[in-house]
């Protein structure tokens, strides 16, 4: 047999050979003689023919995309270690709300880098998603206990956006019916940008200056100030406040979560929001990303707060369960009314930012706060001794420094030594310290600044001890006492309970284990793509060279990523056959904004402003009316006809009735119903006809790659989904990506950058997000997905998944009706499966439905969107066809299930859809109340018999949760009360 097997292998070509290393084979779910069987069943004897079937002819891409054959893994790893290497890796002092940071090694290894956390998908799913919920829960509680307000969010997109997000809340929120928002002029400099770029749309007056010399003459609905200063400043600013107040203004604080450790909180001066970044706690700078921002408010503000709130209910056992609360996917909801476009968070990263708190706790991370503090202050007091002006009188962690004439040649100097240095102007420069930061760094930025200093003061540090004993009285030598934190903090005991790294491993793992993430099943959520994140795709980014990068060092220190980035924007328009690409956005959500504001920009520079009217067909993603009132566009809704496509008709009269002011129309395409629309490029030839743009949304690009391309087809700009089409991992609702591709005219409009000079920069819309591209440092993930599939591989994945969602349609039709399908019964990379005539029968819920998959141990499919009462499935093209399979023949059992209760085989209320999931504890209960046996609720199939994922609690109450809200961890009492 071995002789057979090498006489084979030596006829092999070299080519041959190395195709057998192929990462395609690995991504790809299906081999060959599945992929045939498929289908077979389809009736098609190759994929050609499947394609040729599935996509019109008139979207058809005739020209290759020009990318180069796929890498292996291993040929990708050293490839793009080579391009790394391009960055210079120096210690940063910059600042500006980005800080050098230790990650602890348990932290990074069992959160960042274990695809239990980073598979999973955003926790809308609140049964199988009990682990996440929890860390995040952790999360809000740590803000809130920190900030000092009653209520945070889950995570915000960056500390800019933030800010941004926290104006439009002041403007919703305040009792003035002002338009001016006034910003305080020492803000980081990118908030700024950020809030001005939000507010223009939007008709919101920005206004910068100095809020110390009050606000008489603003007739001003909100305040935006930055605690401490861009510069270190720390002011009281309770006066300011109540000045604003007196005014029915709101006041936003942008705060350094460190520092408040230290200083008192400003939700106790009277703020009424307070947001920032959490990257200081354990997140990598990243050159600018992934972080999770926050947002903090008061209670009364807590249902118009954006973003994601987690709540604790109560089960169907009356336990206690955690879920998404109040807003949950509120721009579905409200759509053009909705208060934001967020859809994608960064919950990675928020769950990374809790475990750093969970694992030092409140004296911990006091201990942190102080050495950083103290170490800035004999800083200091070396660089006073030698006769430099410092202008900072009260300071945490930065200082401004006056050198005139010098600044220059000390930022070189610093350089030379290994450090960035932040110039402010040429006679003031900044140092913001940190963590990592060590007595040498201090003799080396001594000696930097000014030259050797007295040996006597070096003797002095070096024998400098830092006794947390001495804390206050070296904090009051700096910072007044009415501004030291006297209240306590993280008393929580879970923020007690796990400083070793034995305990706080066993946290994580027992978290982990209550979710259901793509490492244990096939996630078959429709329109999210929830495909294989490679293991070597997602390992440079833990590389020191891309992840210990600040994201405004000087370009000729980020020659790596900027040759990556390029790289990256040319792949990305291949796939998408348009002329340019912005990485900046660092959500989908934010990619459909950038692009609005692209085409809003365009309209302008021809004197065409008035063109405000977008047109938006009724089955569009919730995002994308939120979106266009985000940019100042009026939306109207385009009909859809009975098989899911655009109406003709109700375009041709909008078209019409709105020529003079029609800004674009967004469309998703393949449609949101799964289809591909045969029409699209006639709705493109006429929209443009009209004197407007087209809005590709690029959610659905799986279905597309290497076979169709959007800017070929009639597309002016697209966003798309990194952490969809091109593997970066969802990690439980972000990190999540969304650039865009825009034709050549709209090249000049995409956004501008915040904090740096390029010469390369676009003039014309200015930031939408803090770091200049984005959450750059999931960047490799994408550069290795595409380097290592090619362009044969990326068409073989489109290919693919194509056939994976169309062999399920095909299981599931005899048993369920497919909602939509084209002429010839087939669908694109989805298909829709609709439960209102189940409903209508059997009073089984699509809810219902959900639930029961999870005891087979299946997320749900996407739910009721984008047609109430049904499930949206999408395989990908990384489910192999005994997964797909295993979904089928659970669906097949269910449905099963459902005619047992029609028939009156099993009990219309008391059933084992009615009561899914099933915890082990109900199984195991003495008493078994059911009409049916604990079999069928556990054990429905004989295969779960070897391998079960338990739910660990029973269906979630949402009711319960909304009219009972808690939003931070329960209190000790509720733990007292569980031990009686």
């Amino acid at each position: 047999m071995v002789k057979t097997t090498l006489s084979q292998l030596s006829k092999c070509t070299l080519e041959e050979l190395q195709q057998s290393e192929s990462f395609v084979k690995r991504h790809l779910g299906p081999d060959a003689t599945e992929q045939q069987a498929m289908l077979d069943l389809l009736g098609m004897a190759s994929i050609d023919e499947l394609l040729e079937k599935v996509i019109p002819q008139s979207i058809r891409r005739r020209a290759l995309m020009e990318l180069e054959n796929g890498l292996t893994e291993h040929q990708s790893l050293a490839k793009l270690k080579a391009i790394a290497s391009q960055n210079r890796v120096l210690k940063s002092y910059i600042g500006m709300g980005y800080y050098n940071t230790h990650t602890p090694p348990t932290i990074q290894r069992n959160i960042l880098e274990n695809p239990a956390w980073y598979t999973a998908y955003t926790p809308y799913q609140a049964e199988i998603s009990q682990g996440r919920l929890e860390a995040m829960l952790n999360f809000q509680t740590m803000v809130s206990d920190l900030t000092g307000l009653e209520l945070a969010n889950a995570s915000m997109l960056d500390e800019a956006t933030a800010c941004a997000e926290a104006m439009t809340l002041c403007q919703r929120m305040s009792k003035s019916k002002g338009k001016v928002f006034f910003v305080a002029e020492d803000c980081h400099p990118q908030n700024i940008e950020v809030v001005q770029t939000r507010a223009e749309p939007l008709g919101i007056e920005v206004v910068i200056g100095n809020p110390e010399l009050g606000f008489e003459e603003y007739d001003l609905f909100g305040v935006l100030l930055q605690y401490p200063g861009t510069y270190g400043d720390v002011t009281d600013l309770t006066e300011v406040i109540e000045q604003a107040h007196a005014k029915k203004a709101l006041v936003a604080v942008s705060a350094d979560l460190l520092a408040l450790t230290l200083l008192k909180p400003p939700g106790e001066m009277g703020a009424d929001v307070v947001i920032g970044n959490t990257q200081r706690f354990g997140v990598p700078l990243g050159y600018g990303g992934p972080h999770a921002a926050y947002m903090a408010t008061k209670d009364a503000f807590k249902r118009s707060m954006p973003g994601r709130l987690i709540g604790v209910s109560i089960d169907s056992r009356g336990q206690k369960a955690y879920r998404l609360a109040l807003q949950t996917r509120e721009q579905h909801i409200r759509r053009e009314k909705a208060t934001s476009n967020i859809c994608t968070a960064q919950a990675l990263l928020a769950v990374m930012a809790s475990m750093y708190a969970v694992y030092h706790g409140s004296e911990g991370l006091i201990k942190i706060a102080y050495r950083v503090h103290r170490f800035t202050q004999i800083f200091v007091e070396g660089l006073v001794k030698e006769g430099v002006y410092i202008q900072n009188s009260v300071y945490f962690d930065t200082v401004k420094i006056k050198l005139p004439g010098l600044v220059d040649a000390v930022l070189t100097e610093a350089v030379n030594r290994g450090y960035n240095l932040r110039k402010i102007d040429a006679n003031h420069l900044s140092l913001s310290f940190d963590e990592t930061t060590t007595i040498e760094d201090i003799q080396t930025l001594w000696l930097v600044i000014v030259g050797e200093l007295s040996a006597k003061h070096s003797a002095e540090l070096n024998t400098e001890k830092l006794n947390t004993e001495k804390i206050q009285q070296d904090l009051i030598e700096v910072i007044p006492s009415h501004l030291i934190r006297d209240s306590e903090f993280l008393t929580h005991p879970v923020f007690k309970e796990h400083r070793s790294e034995t305990e706080l491993m066993r946290y994580m793992r027992l978290l982990a284990d209550k979710d259901l993430a793509l490492d244990r099943a096939m996630i078959p959520l429709g329109s999210c793509t929830m495909k294989l994140n490679a293991t070597a795709e997602l390992m440079p980014i833990s590389w020191p060279e891309f992840a210990n990068i600040h994201p405004f060092v000087p370009l000729d220190q980020a020659q790596g990523y900027t040759q990556m980035r390029l790289e990256l924007e040319y792949m990305l328009c291949q796939a998408t056959g348009y002329q340019a690409v912005s990485l900046q956005p660092n959500s989908g959500a934010q990619g459909e904004y950038a692009g609005l504001l692209a085409i809003r920009a365009y309209h302008q520079s021809r004197n065409e402003a008035h063109r405000d009217i977008c047109l938006i067909p009724a089955s569009a993603h919730g995002t994308n009316p939120a979106s266009a009132q985000m940019a100042g566009m009026q939306v109207v809704v385009i009909k859809t006809n009975q098989q899911g496509e655009i109406d003709l008709d109700d375009l041709q009269t909008k078209l019409a009735k709105h020529a003079q002011n029609l800004a674009a129309i967004m469309i998703t395409y393949p449609s949101t119903h799964g289809v591909f629309e045969e029409n699209v490029k006639t709705v493109c030839d006429w929209v443009h006809e009209h004197g407007g743009q087209v809005y590709i949304d690029g959610a659905n690009m799986n279905a597309m790659v290497g076979v169709a391309a959007p800017g070929h087809f009639g597309g002016d700009v697209s966003h798309l989904n990194l952490h969809k089409t091109f593997a970066i991992p969802h990690g439980g609702g972000g990190p999540g990506i969304g650039p865009i591709g825009v034709g050549e005219h709209l090249a000049p409009f995409l956004p501008g950058y915040a904090g740096i000079e390029d010469a390369f920069e676009p003039q014309y819309v200015g930031a939408v997000s803090a770091a200049p591209w984005g959450s750059a440092g999931v960047l490799p993930i994408s550069w290795s997905y595409i380097a290592m599939m090619g362009r044969d591989g990326l068409m073989q994945a489109t290919s693919v998944a194509i056939l994976n969602a169309n062999y399920i349609a095909q299981r599931l039709a005899p048993h369920y009706p497919i909602l939509y399908s084209d002429e010839n019964g087939l669908v694109a990379h989805e298909c829709i499966v609709d439960l209102r005539p189940i409903k209508e029968e059997s009073g089984i819920s699509v809810d219902d439905i959900a639930k029961r998959l999870i005891d087979y141990g299946f997320h749900a499919p996407t739910m009721s969107f984008p047609v109430a009462g049904t499930l949206m499935i999408e395989p990908t093209e990384s489910e192999s066809k005994v997964e797909l399979d295993r979904f089928c023949d659970a669906m097949i059992a269910i449905k099963q299930e459902i005619n047992d209760v029609i028939n009156g085989v099993l009990d219309a209320n008391d059933n084992p859809l009615k009561n899914a999931p099933h915890t082990a504890d109900m199984v195991m209960a003495t008493e078994w109340s059911h009409s049916y046996s604990r079999e069928l609720a556990a054990y429905p199939v004989e295969s779960l018999r070897e391998v079960k994922y338990w739910s660990p609690v029973g269906r979630v109450d949402n009711v319960y949760g909304d009219r009972n809200l808690v939003c931070s961890c329960p209190p000790l009492t509720d733990y007292e009360q569980e031990e009686v």
